[in-house]
């Protein structure tokens, strides 16, 4: 029996969805080497996407919040993916969320 962590079930569902879809897509190795990236890096129907897994209830990472706003201000699209309740992909589009002023405005 192998054992899988909830994050690992999100990456094999999303893997089945993405190439269901059609879409291309990599997973980038961390080596130290390069610019460090998301879980997924993916173009589909022309478009850049990057996909971070995570299991439910978890956040970014600040370090992922950097790249997933470095990729978003390249006109990039950025999603967490987690499963909801029934097991289904739930995706959440980030959103760069401007820096708070003082004053709590």
């Amino acid at each position: 029996m192998t054992i899988r962590t909830p994050e690992a079930k999100v990456k094999i569902r999303l893997k089945e969805h993405l190439r269901r879809n059609g879409a291309y897509y990599l997973m980038p190795v961390q080596t130290g080497y390069g610019a460090p990236s998301l879980d997924f890096v993916v173009c589909y129907l022309g478009e850049f996407h990057a996909y971070e897994t995570k299991a439910r209830g978890k956040k970014l990472t600040p370090r992922q919040e950097v790249i997933a706003q470095q990729i978003t201000a390249a006109g990039g699209h950025v999603y967490v993916v987690t499963l909801d309740d029934d097991d289904e992909l739930h995706f959440e589009r980030y959103v760069v969320r401007p820096p708070k002023r003082p004053g709590g405005l």
